[in-house]
């Protein structure tokens, strides 16, 4: 070892100029309650049921989102619309029960594809985090999104950018 090695100066001054040259980057991290990083354009989030132009529930309950479903995360139950209930289902069979397991869903996307009333979406929101595993299991009331005729405002919010799809 030289002399000047014993000191230490050259590697101090290494370490040194590594530092500098770090200080002036842009930063990589970003202020996480301040602001937000944008998501990708394929992600899939929380799971919605949807509603036509005139409010009604566009969930016939035929089953192929819980078929399609890999983890077993849906389950649903059918009934038959009663008369007098046209504006508030589409067709006349319906689900009355509708849940589905977010600590067993994927986020694959299954279920939106398989779904041939488009009734069935994965949304732009996060799933929420809890301390409790029966807040994770949605009904029906938790994942519907609200009226376009009586709350047009939250509609547009809740069906987010998300392109419509042909019928």
């Amino acid at each position: 070892m030289t002399f000047w090695e014993k000191l230490y100066i050259p590697a101090i001054a290494k370490g040194m100029a590594i530092t500098f040259k770090h200080i002036f980057r842009k930063k990589p991290t970003i202020n996480y309650p301040e602001k937000t990083r944008p998501f990708s354009p394929v992600f899939r989030g929380v799971q919605v049921l949807n509603r036509d132009e005139e409010g009604r529930e566009r969930c016939t309950a035929c089953g192929l989102c819980a078929v399609a479903c890999p983890a077993e995360a849906i389950t649903m139950e059918a009934a038959e619309r009663l008369p007098g209930e046209e504006n508030l289902y589409r067709e006349e069979k319906y689900a009355v029960k509708y849940e589905i397991n977010m600590l067993r869903c994927i986020f694959c996307g299954l279920c939106e594809e398989a779904c041939p009333k488009d009734a069935v979406y994965l949304s732009e929101t996060m799933v929420p985090s809890n301390y409790n595993r029966k807040t994770f299991v949605y009904s029906k009331q938790e994942l519907l999104i609200p009226n376009p005729l009586t709350d047009p405002e939250a509609f547009a919010k809740a069906k987010g950018a998300r392109p419509e799809k042909t019928l």
